[in-house]
């Protein structure tokens, strides 16, 4: 059993979580002898992902993974990981806008040039139905700069490509760029990430000793870090 004990976990893992894989795949490895093999990817496409046989074995990823009825077939219950709020960037000495009400947040971006977000993902979509709330879903679009990944938004503020960057905070950790704050209270929510494992799944073992993993004081001092709440556990 032994030569056979220790396996290649295949993970699919949301975007907005690369910051903290990084952090969490080395420390999971050492901690179980397991490889981790992760593939990060936004909302739409883990869901075709799942849906199209790809091979796997686990899930970190947004909630909204599991309300597509055919994902979720192919998943165990979701236990949640973390969740974390949306909050706004600008260049590093650049001037903070003003976000502390909703009318003013919705005249900071209506003043801003660009802002670099990922529309194509289950944060943006949150971001783009509080710009309808707003009214402003038609100049919000003309000035948004479509980023493929999550990561990317944070060097395109810091490069001057954007004037803000609106996502999940999780993801503003690059260099060059400084918190502007976190959505007005009335538009805030937190997007949650739940784990599951692949009822397919090969590598069994590894996946229930990734789940257990993700409960220990190192991967909530990991998520912690990341900017991130860990889930709130019974223990």
């Amino acid at each position: 059993m032994t030569a056979n004990s220790a396996s290649e976990l295949k993970l699919i893992a949301g975007g907005s979580l690369a910051g903290l894989f990084k952090e969490l795949g080395p420390l999971f490895e050492k901690a179980s002898g397991h490889t981790l093999s992760i593939h990060f990817d936004s909302t739409p496409n883990i869901v075709s992902r799942i849906n199209t046989g790809t091979p796997f074995d686990a899930v970190v990823v947004p909630i909204d993974v599991f309300k597509d009825c055919a994902a979720k077939e192919r998943l165990t219950s979701p236990a949640e990981v973390a969740r974390v709020g949306y909050g706004v960037i600008v260049r590093a000495g650049a001037a903070k806008p003003d976000l502390s009400t909703t009318d003013a947040f919705r005249k900071t971006l209506l003043a801003a040039s660009t802002v670099a977000s990922v529309p194509a993902s289950a944060a943006g979509a949150y971001v783009t139905k509080v710009y309808e709330r707003l009214g402003i879903t038609d100049e919000m679009k003309a000035k948004t700069k479509v980023e493929a990944l999550p990561t990317a938004i944070a060097p395109a503020v810091a490069r001057g490509e954007a004037e803000l960057g609106i996502f999940l905070t999780n993801v503003f950790n690059a260099p060059g760029i400084e918190p502007a704050g976190l959505f007005p209270a009335d538009l805030q929510q937190e997007l949650v990430f739940a784990a599951a494992i692949a009822k397919n799944a090969t590598a069994t073992a590894a996946t229930k000793a990734l789940l257990d993993f993700l409960k220990t004081p190192p991967a909530i001092a990991a998520i912690e870090a990341a900017g991130m709440t860990p889930a709130p556990h019974s223990h």
